[in-house]
């Protein structure tokens, strides 16, 4: 029993560090052969999650925000244990890209937004919010849901006003009959005027569209994930996860107390079993020819 144990505690923290091993090298990339498309050929855009800006560990699924559905309903792809850990739930769009075929302000869905629908809005955009795309599971891209700005009121003070990002601005380039960059833009690029205040009121009724447009660049396919190496959309700051930490600190306390409760009752039994052999043999001392020994030099 005691050495199933200690195997399971030494199990316990290399199970861990594969585990955040394959969270850092969760998502995989694609390679020449399953990444070339001809003119006109569907390229699938999956949504995968969204969170505070300044917080990246808080991440949540697509949806949860009231975006545009697909019209076959949500379908989302089978991730792995290191994709899962890292808070990715791809999940297909509402978006059609072909392949070298420009798009101009495409109407993807009009949305009747209620109380509760512009709540979740309004604290998204209070919170930075971010969402973060892949184009066909391979190369990411994120955008912000929305923006604040001062506004003056009737009596000349400053207001915060809510902005809604209603439309989104594609841009992609190419190599040949492969895709090396995506970047998406909500103002520039696209029409200044397409966003939505979303201050005030119990419902609101929006259009949601976009827009897509394709250029060639030198930039080769091996070498398009270059440019996350060199810098990164979320804040790299150092930040104190007082989670992780507490964590970390509970998990060492109590793999200190099973080792030493296994120390303790293998000491304790090495004890008795040489105390229990030392009182034998002071027993046997005074036991056979000793005793004859005795009585003839009484």
């Amino acid at each position: 029993m005691g050495c199933s144990l200690l195997h399971c505690l030494i199990a316990l923290p290399l199970l861990a560090s594969f585990t955040q091993l394959a969270a850092a090298k969760s998502r995989h990339v694609l390679d020449h052969r399953t990444h070339t498309y001809h003119k006109g050929e569907e390229v699938v855009l999956y949504a995968n999650k969204i969170g505070p800006f300044h917080n990246p560990s808080e991440t949540y699924q697509y949806y949860t925000l009231p975006f545009c559905l697909p019209k076959d309903g949500k379908q989302y792809v089978t991730e792995d244990l290191g994709e899962v850990l890292e808070g990715d739930r791809l999940v297909n769009t509402p978006y059609s890209l072909k392949f070298l075929e420009d798009v101009e302000n495409q109407v993807l869905c009009s949305k009747k937004l209620d109380a509760k629908d512009l709540q979740k809005l309004r604290k998204a955009i209070a919170q930075d919010y971010y969402f973060q795309m892949f184009f066909d599971d391979d190369l990411p891209v994120w955008g912000f849901v929305g923006k604040i700005e001062p506004r003056k009121g009737p009596d000349g003070k400053q207001e915060l006003h809510y902005y809604l990002f209603t439309h989104f601005h594609f841009d992609i380039a190419f190599n040949g009959n492969q895709v090396v960059e995506l970047n998406v833009s909500t103002t520039a690029g696209a029409d200044p005027k397409k966003t939505r205040d979303i201050t005030s009121g119990d419902s609101a009724d929006v259009e949601f569209s976009y827009s897509v447009s394709w250029r060639p660049t030198t930039v080769l396919f091996d070498d398009r994930m270059d440019r996350y190496t060199r810098f990164s959309f979320l804040p790299q700051h150092l930040e104190i996860h007082w989670f992780s930490i507490i964590n970390s600190c509970v998990t060492v306390l109590l793999l200190t107390g099973f080792l030493t409760t296994i120390l303790l009752r293998v000491l304790k039994n090495d004890f008795m079993k040489y105390t229990h052999d030392d009182e034998k043999g002071e027993q046997e001392d005074e036991t056979g020819w000793k005793y004859l020994h005795g009585d003839v030099f009484r």
